[in-house]
C-alpha cells in the first residue's frame, strides 16, 4: 500500500467519507500491516479530531496479515452493533494477503461464515499490482456487500460520499429475480451480466441460498436480450416437439416476473409477482443509459452476439439518455466509450 495511489489515496477517501456520516454513527479502524491491530477504538462520528488523527497515523509496511485483520475487524464491528443497527466492514486492499489465509476460496468461505452474524462487508480496491477484480467481487458478494475500485479522489467521492447511503445501509437482502418468458412472444433470450450471481431455478424459493443485496437509494437493473419467434436473428433450430403454448389469458404477456427479498435481519423472504406486458412507452433515461453501459461492456469483451451493433450505437444511446447528470458521471462514461472506440482502431 506504500504508493501514492494506494494508502495516501485511501486516507483522503476516508476523510471524504467522514463528512457523510450521521451523528449517531460510530467508526473504528483496524490495520493489518505486519500484524493486525486496532488503530481507532469505536468512536462516534462527531469526534472528528480523533478520527482524523487515526487516519493520519496509518502507515504501510511489513507483511500483510489480511485474514487476521479481517477477523479483528469483524470482532470490532460486532462489539459496535446494537439491536436495529447496521454494521459494515470496509476492507481496503491492494490485493495482497500474504500472511494467514491467503487463498481466495478460503477467504470467501470465512467471510460467508461471518455473513450470518448480520455484519456486511464491502471491498475497496486501490492500485493495480496484485489486485484481482474477480477476487474483490467474490469477497464482497460473500460478505453481502459491494466491491469498488478507487483510482482517484473523484471516484472516492462517488463511492463514499455521493453513494454512501447505498454503500453502507442495506434495505433488502437476498434479492432474487426470476423471469419466465412466454414462448408465444419470446423464442430466445439471454441475461446480460450477473454471471457471478446466477442461481439454479430451484434456489429461487430456498431462503437458505444467499443472493444479492440492495442499498438505500440504489437501483438494480436486469437486462435481457430477447428474440421473437420467426425472427431472422434466431440462433437455435426449432425444437422437434415445440414448446408449450401460452394459456389464452396470458398471450398478451411477454413474460412473468417473480422477485424475492428479505427485509434486513429477517430470515423469511417476501414474494412479488408481476406480468411483463409490452408497451409503447419510451424507457426512462436510467434504463436506456444502463443498456448503453451493458452494450459498452459487451463491446469491451468482444461478445459474440453483437452483430453489427458497435461503438457508435453505444455512444449515441448513452448520449441520448444522459438526462440529469449533476455530478458528470454519465458524460465521463461517454468519454470512456469514445476513448475505447479510438483505441479499438
Amino acid at each position: 500500500m506504500d504508493e501514492p495511489n494506494k494508502l495516501p489515496l485511501l486516507q483522503k477517501a476516508l476523510a471524504l467519507m467522514l463528512g457523510s456520516l450521521r451523528d449517531g454513527d460510530q467508526v473504528a479502524i483496524v490495520a493489518y500491516a505486519g500484524s493486525a491491530g486496532v488503530v481507532l477504538e469505536p468512536t462516534t462520528a462527531t469526534d472528528t479530531d480523533a478520527i482524523y488523527d487515526a487516519i493520519d497515523r496509518l502507515a504501510a509496511g511489513g507483511s500483510t496479515a489480511g485474514a487476521e485483520g479481517l477477523e479483528l475487524a469483524y470482532q470490532t464491528a460486532a462489539s459496535m452493533t446494537a439491536e436495529g443497527e447496521v454494521s459494515r466492514v470496509l476492507l481496503a486492499t491492494d490485493g495482497d494477503f500474504n500472511v494467514g489465509i491467503s487463498d481466495p476460496a478460503a477467504l470467501t468461505d470465512y467471510i460467508a461464515q461471518q455473513r450470518d452474524t448480520g455484519i456486511y462487508l464491502s471491498v475497496l480496491g486501490f492500485g493495480r499490482g496484485n489486485l484481482d477484480d474477480a477476487t474483490m467481487q467474490a469477497l464482497a458478494q460473500n460478505g453481502n456487500g459491494q466491491a469498488a475500485y478507487i483510482d482517484s479522489l473523484s471516484e472516492a467521492r462517488k463511492v463514499l460520499v455521493d453513494q454512501v447511503a447505498g454503500a453502507l445501509f442495506p434495505i433488502a437482502n437476498d434479492v432474487k429475480i426470476q423471469i419466465e418468458w412466454n414462448p408465444a412472444q419470446v423464442a430466445e433470450y439471454r441475461l446480460i451480466g450477473y454471471e457471478t450471481r446466477a442461481l439454479a431455478r430451484e434456489d429461487f424459493n430456498n431462503d437458505r441460498v444467499d443472493a444479492g443485496e440492495i442499498g438505500a437509494g440504489l437501483q438494480v437493473t436486469a437486462i435481457y436480450e430477447v428474440t421473437a419467434p420467426g425472427s431472422p436473428a434466431l440462433l437455435n433450430d426449432p425444437l422437434r416437439y415445440g414448446t408449450a403454448a401460452a394459456a389464452p389469458d396470458t398471450r398478451g404477456e411477454m413474460g412473468f416476473l417473480r422477485l424475492r427479498y428479505k427485509e434486513p435481519g429477517q430470515p423469511v423472504s417476501q414474494l412479488i409477482e408481476v406480468p411483463i406486458v409490452p408497451t409503447d412507452v419510451q424507457p426512462a433515461d436510467d434504463v436506456r443509459f444502463g443498456i448503453a453501459i451493458a452494450g459498452f461492456g459487451q463491446l469491451l469483451t468482444r461478445a459474440q452476439y453483437l452483430g453489427d451493433w458497435g461503438w457508435d450505437d453505444a455512444i449515441a444511446l448513452a448520449n441520448g439518455a444522459r438526462g440529469d447528470d449533476p455530478f458528470g458521471y454519465r458524460i465521463e462514461a461517454v468519454n470512456l466509450m469514445r476513448l475505447a472506440k479510438e483505441l479499438d482502431r
